[in-house]
């Protein structure tokens, strides 16, 4: 069950001669980037400092903030003829951080999610129904070409029409699925509600959202597969960084492609194997856009060496976020995105909560918001009006469907300190 069994295997020496020896391409390139060449010259470091692995930690940090600030292609270290495909990731305001592909980034791409999901023993007989979206987010494309460099049977249905997505599975013999975790738990309650079960189905690859041991026992009981969990962001390829191999116990991390390293959130000081923080990814095969040092916001942990599956050093399950992102039905939302949308409608105020729900299995997000006094009326026609488009303005922004509360004028908290405008009540996920 290996897709490159020699570099998947690699032993510790080679895998680290390999890394330094990209790890010094990746800087050759990241200087064809100003963000890069400014940061580097204003530390006093230069390409010739790296000599180990562990002069990674001269370099300085790239954060998320970063990338935005780069809006649309100030993070490109090729021309923009050379990039292929673009796909973008939510911003906390209007514009959306942007990443690029070259062609040689799409196969490596491919590979890795190859790597992953032949790692759980599929195969080019199986047939894979991929219910993801296939927009600007890498989801969908991602797993898509991933599965057809294996040569399996490819069936992107995408998102939605939940009874059309049962009938495809049943219809088409479809024994791998992709989705949320949260979707196939909603998929499995409209099969049982109609009575239909699934003979073909068994895998089902989940990811993008946070999700527990209980709900894997949950989808697999119900499902009739056996569940994997699949990590990645779109600044690092997207889906294919981090995959659990058939132990199920932790996520191999392609460290031939990723060199990580576990910081504490606070300090940036690095944390050793075992210990709890926030997640740091240098990619070190990437060419359109090579980061350096990019903090994920991802709280996990480096595990010990000695995988029975006979692969390199693993990452623990995501168990949380170091900043206030939320992700909802697998679209990473942040407080401030929404702040930015309604601070441009002058009919609201700028006083809102936002409220994280899980309905049917389903993330469901609810925006309470203050009428501005000067349009507050108080007729269901303009409050209806008012609402139709709060609610066009955040869809346009977040790609996500939210429910809009409006309230009267200075009825929602106020805070004296720190703000907290979100309550998730989802509580423990499943």
């Amino acid at each position: 069950m290996f897709w490159d069994k020699k570099i998947e295997t690699l032993k510790p020496a080679e895998l680290q001669a390999l890394q330094l020896k990209r790890l010094k391409k990746t800087l050759h390139l990241a200087s064809n980037v100003e963000f890069y060449r400014d940061r580097l010259s204003g530390a006093g470091i230069k390409p010739s400092d790296i000599r180990t692995l562990e002069d990674i930690q001269k370099l300085p940090f790239t954060k998320k903030q970063d990338l935005r600030d780069g809006y649309p292609f100030g993070f490109f270290a090729v021309p923009l003829k050379e990039v292929v495909r673009i796909h973008t990731t939510s911003g906390t305001t209007g514009k959306p951080t942007v990443v690029g592909y070259t062609r040689k980034d799409l196969d490596s791409w491919a590979g890795l999610i190859a790597r992953n999901m032949t790692m759980i023993g599929v195969t080019d007989n199986d047939v894979f129904q991929n219910m993801v979206n296939y927009g600007m987010f890498t989801g969908g494309l991602g797993f898509h070409y991933g599965a057809e460099m294996i040569g399996m049977t490819v069936i992107p249905s995408a998102t939605g029409n939940t009874k059309r997505q049962i009938e495809m599975i049943n219809d088409f013999g479809v024994t791998t699925i992709h989705c949320t975790p949260s979707y196939a738990m909603h998929l499995s309650e409209v099969a049982e509600e109609t009575g239909v079960t699934f003979k073909t189905l068994k895998t089902g690859i989940f990811g993008a959202e946070p999700w527990s041991e209980t709900l894997r026992s949950t989808l697999e009981s119900r499902l009739g597969v056996t569940a994997y969990d699949s990590y990645g962001l779109s600044e690092l390829f997207g889906p294919g960084v981090a995959f659990e191999c058939p132990e199920r116990d932790g996520l191999h991390i392609w460290h031939d492609s990723y060199l990580v390293e576990i910081i504490d959130p606070k300090t940036g000081e690095q944390l050793a194997d075992g210990e709890r923080g926030e997640l740091v990814v240098t990619p070190l095969v990437k060419e359109a856009m090579p980061l350096l040092r990019y903090r994920t916001g991802d709280v996990t942990m480096l595990m010990e060496d000695g995988c029975l599956c006979g692969r390199s050093k693993k990452i623990a399950r995501i168990t949380g976020r170091s900043d206030d992102m939320l992700v909802i039905r697998g679209i990473n939302v942040f407080p401030s995105q929404i702040e930015h949308v309604l601070l441009k409608i002058p009919e609201v105020g700028n006083q809102f909560m936002v409220y994280v729900d899980r309905i049917n299995h389903l993330d469901e997000m609810t925006v309470e918001v203050e009428i501005n006094r000067e349009f507050f009326s108080g007729e269901l026609a303009d409050l209806a009006k008012i609402q139709k488009k709060v609610v066009k303005e955040l869809h346009d922004v977040l790609e996500l469907r939210t429910t809009v509360k409006l309230v009267e004028p200075g009825s929602l908290p106020r805070f004296e300190g720190k703000s907290k405008r979100v309550i998730d009540r989802r509580g423990e996920i499943f």
